[in-house]
């Protein structure tokens, strides 16, 4: 089992406990092999008398980390390590997190705080559906279930049709997966017959892309679930940093383990509750690899301080937007492709399936938004409406081209939203 009851400590007691949690992690990174304890020379934990003194060190990018590769930012010998995730990412070299056998038992302890936020219990039965591999997904989720006790269902990745014979004969009550995956997950059951109300599904379980509140609203329509987002990262230890919880106000990111910051990507300069920006982790528990204001590139905001009325009085934060390297510019507009979502999904004639292409026509930028439709798709009219209301948003006209279902290519793993073409000129 797990401890609860930290979820719900007193503001003084959290930032106590951050303080030391600093100050220690200051310690550990400067006594380690680490190759960022560069970075603190001349800094010592006696310097740290306040949390406001965080903002006087250093940030650790991840250009700082794959300069390390593969692992000379790791805080310990290997032999200490258990077990090693990387990042994702799909350019330059990647990010390894080595992990201690104590990192294992604290991403299983914030993991299953984030499971019992979304009202799992030792009673529910947990189909796993990111892949298990060098991406954490699957492990993560895997060692929370565990933690928590529930029945747990390792189905990995892909083989929609499997997926749901499982769903249905096993019994099971929650689901995790990346955010784009219930999309095809609806389109297969359509496709063979497939209801979801028919079985004991209720919760789903939705991280690693940003993803908007109509298609939330989307998925829980059409799967009869409650929806829960949740983030983290491989550099951090990987998903479990935070979730929101049914009052869906903010994410809860567990701060007995960590320290948020939101900053000014341009300035580095630290931003007030309700500034919108880039989201700075600083890591309290870790051994592996302890981050000190580590740049995210997740744009978001901090909301509130306050307690929660699901009565966790943990930092709420907003959900991700984007990160700084997704925003798009076009004719001289900057904006998120979950932005364009949240128009887009409005519509029920459309579907989740859709891709923003940019490329230069004549010198000049164009954009054409090519979405699938859905069911008995969408009237000429709305089409005109959608016009406009992208217009008003964008403050530039865009070309929409409504395709048949099935258009778009399926791929595994995060749904491909963008086709620059302009990075090919």
């Amino acid at each position: 089992m797990f401890n609860p009851e930290r979820e719900t400590l007193p503001r003084e007691e959290i930032e106590k406990i951050q303080l030391i949690g600093l100050r220690k992690t200051l310690r550990y990174l400067k006594n380690s092999p680490s190759k960022l304890k560069d970075k603190y020379k001349g800094i010592e934990p006696e310097d740290i008398h306040s949390l406001d003194d965080l903002k006087n060190l250093p940030f650790i990018t991840k250009d700082d980390l794959r300069e390390c590769y593969p692992f000379n930012h790791i805080a310990v010998d290997l032999s200490e390590c258990a077990r090693m995730h990387m990042s994702s990412g799909t350019t330059g070299v990647p990010v390894i997190n080595a992990m201690t056998r104590n990192d294992i038992i604290q991403w299983g302890e914030i993991m299953a705080r984030c499971l019992a936020t979304a009202g799992l219990t030792y009673r529910d039965k947990i189909q796993i559906m990111p892949s298990f591999g060098l991406f954490n997904g699957g492990f993560g989720f895997h060692y929370g279930a565990e933690r928590l006790g529930c029945f747990i269902v390792p189905a990995g990745a892909g083989r929609s049709l499997m997926q749901l014979k499982l769903i249905k004969d096993l019994g099971v009550t929650a689901f995790g997966a990346i955010a784009s995956y219930p999309a095809r997950l609806i389109e297969v059951a359509k496709e063979s017959g497939f209801d979801f109300r028919e079985t004991k599904l209720r919760v789903a379980i939705l991280g690693a892309e940003t993803w908007s509140d109509e298609y939330r609203k989307r998925i829980e329509e059409e799967m009869g679930v409650k929806t829960f987002d949740i983030i983290g990262l491989t550099e951090t230890g990987g998903v479990g940093l935070g979730i929101d919880c049914e009052a869906k106000a903010g994410i809860h990111v567990w701060e007995d383990h960590y320290i948020v910051e939101i900053i000014d990507s341009e300035t580095e300069k630290p931003l007030s509750v309700l500034q919108e920006g880039e989201m700075v982790i600083t890591t309290l528990t870790r051994e592996g690899l302890p981050l000190i204001r580590y740049r995210t590139r997740d744009i978001s905001k901090i909301l509130t301080y306050e307690k929660c009325s699901c009565g966790r009085t943990h930092i709420r934060v907003d959900r991700i937007k984007g990160r700084t390297d997704d925003m798009l510019k076009v004719k001289g507009v900057n904006f998120y492709p979950s932005q364009v979502e949240q128009i887009l999904l409005k519509y029920k004639g459309l579907s989740p399936y859709y891709q923003l292409v940019i490329e230069t026509i004549k010198g000049k930028d164009d954009m054409t938004i090519i979405v699938e439709k859905a069911d008995n798709g969408i009237t000429q009219g709305e089409i005109e409406k959608l016009n406009l209301e992208l217009y008003d948003f964008l403050g530039f006209r865009s070309k929409i081209q409504v395709v048949p279902e099935g258009t778009i290519q399926r791929v595994p793993g995060k749904a491909i939203r963008i086709v620059d073409k302009r990075k090919k000129a």
